[in-house]
This record gives C-alpha cells, sequence and structure tokens, in this order.
C-alpha cells in the first residue's frame, strides 16, 4: 500500500498554506533591517539629452532640417541624389522620381516624422494621400515593413490599411487623423528583426506607435514584411535605410518635415 494513501488533501494544502502566509513576515522582516540606501543604485547613469523646444533631441540623426534631401537617396539609385521637391522647410513627394530612401542604415530606433496631407486633396479609399513609411527597406520598390500613411479623415478603407496600419498585418488601435491642411506627427519605436547566421528567426520585429500623440501599435510584433498581395513572410537582412513610398495613385502629393531619428541599443 502507498504510504500517503492515508493523507488526504488537507495534509498537502495546510503546509502550504503556512508557508504562504509566514512567507510576507519573513519578507517583511528583512526589510525592517534595511535602509534606503540599500535599495539605491547609482551605476550606470543615464546620458544626458538635451530637448530644445521644436528642435531635435541632442543625440538625434537629423533627416531633414528644412533645407536639403542630403540624407536620402533614390531607391532605385542608390548614390544618386533624391530628387523630391525641397521648399520652404518642407520636401513634398515627387512621384515620377520613385521611392527615396536614407542614406544611412538603422536597426533599432526611435522615429519622429511629421507630414502634410494638402488642403484640397481628392481622391478617396487608397488613393487619397498615400505615401507609405517603410521602417526597415529590403528592397528598391516597396519590399520591407510599411506603417501607412494615408488621408484617413472622413476616408473610409480596409482597416488594415488605413492611416497607421501596419499595412495587410494590423489594424491601429484609433484613428486620430486630422483634417487636411494641418500638419499632423508620428513618433515610433522600431525594433528590427534578428536573425540567426543560417537566416532563421530568432526574433521577430516589433513596433510601438503615436500618430498625433495617439498611441496606435502598443508593442505588436510584426508577421514578417508587409506586402500588397499575399501573406507576410520574414527573409534574413541586416540594419536597413528607412524609405518613404512614391504612392501611384492620382491625389495630390503629400509633404514632410522635421524627421529625425534616434539609434537604440548602441
Amino acid at each position: 500500500m502507498n504510504k500517503y494513501a492515508h493523507m488526504t488533501y488537507k495534509h498537502f494544502i495546510l503546509p502550504v498554506f503556512l508557508m504562504a502566509s509566514i512567507a510576507p513576515v519573513f519578507s517583511q522582516q528583512k526589510n525592517e533591517k534595511m535602509t534606503p540606501k540599500d535599495t539605491e543604485v547609482w551605476e550606470p547613469v543615464p546620458p544626458v539629452v538635451a530637448t530644445p523646444k521644436d528642435q531635435a533631441p541632442s543625440d538625434a540623426i537629423v533627416l531633414f532640417d528644412g533645407t536639403n534631401l542630403d540624407a536620402w537617396e533614390p531607391a532605385k539609385r542608390p548614390g544618386e541624389k533624391a530628387e523630391w521637391i525641397v521648399g520652404g522647410g518642407t520636401f513634398t513627394v515627387n512621384k515620377p522620381a520613385g521611392n527615396i530612401q536614407t542614406k544611412q542604415r538603422f536597426e533599432d530606433y526611435q522615429l519622429h516624422l511629421e507630414y502634410y496631407i494638402p488642403k484640397d486633396i481628392d481622391g478617396e479609399e487608397q488613393g487619397r494621400g498615400n505615401s507609405g513609411l517603410f521602417l526597415a527597406s529590403t528592397g528598391p520598390n516597396d519590399e520591407g515593413y510599411e506603417f501607412q500613411i494615408l488621408d484617413s479623415y472622413e476616408n473610409r478603407t480596409y482597416s488594415n490599411g488605413q492611416l497607421g496600419s501596419i499595412y495587410k498585418q494590423f489594424i491601429p488601435l484609433a484613428n486620430p487623423a486630422r483634417k487636411p491642411g494641418e500638419w499632423q506627427s508620428i513618433d515610433l519605436v522600431w525594433t528590427a528583426p534578428k536573425f540567426g547566421t543560417d537566416g532563421s528567426l530568432i526574433s521577430p520585429a516589433k513596433i510601438t506607435a503615436f500618430i498625433n500623440n495617439v498611441l496606435v501599435h502598443n508593442n505588436v510584433e510584426l508577421k514578417g514584411e508587409t506586402f500588397y498581395i499575399g501573406h507576410p513572410v520574414y527573409k534574413a537582412h541586416g540594419p536597413s535605410p528607412i524609405k518613404l513610398q512614391s504612392h501611384g495613385d492620382p491625389s495630390k502629393p503629400i509633404s514632410f518635415r522635421n524627421i529625425w531619428v534616434r539609434e537604440l541599443n548602441k
């Protein structure tokens, strides 16, 4: 006969209950013997980052300061001059010139960008103020991970393709679009996917994003690169440029200003 057969559940539950009751007492007695200094951590010291009003943080890489596109290049012709239109402290999409991307490659970062939908914008659904933000570009066309920029102010389209969507993957938590004719802001944290030496996925890409100070994605794990047709998949890549899309919709082109990025986990 099993030597524990005569025992009831009370024989097991009671000791556990007693230990759970006593544990907080021991913890409290331990804390009573401590001083405030016992839990103070002084190293490492976070670096000082200056934040002048209406300017990029002091440790940011400025991607557009209102004067030129020196930080950018054509996605299909790396090394050449970006041919979007600069003027008045902003730059505007030049649709025939194609997509542009940063000359510098990035991995994990914080990004700030401001965009403008023309007041007299026309069109509907995807054909209205469309210009995607590719958080990591893996090719000259629309390859990579697209965060959708679109006029979604009283302009209904499929939810996983509206402003703030991770295109064809994740619907934004809210639609904070302002009406055309007003500057709008995007702030996000991008964690790039990590791959093994054999090309296998170690950890997926993640994004937390705000539009006009409203949270639209909270640490979302992407399923792979975004596609117009087909399901998302990952393919191994390293640090990548940030890309802005010259979409072929017939509406008037949109504009950008005040773009900067802070590299993380360096």
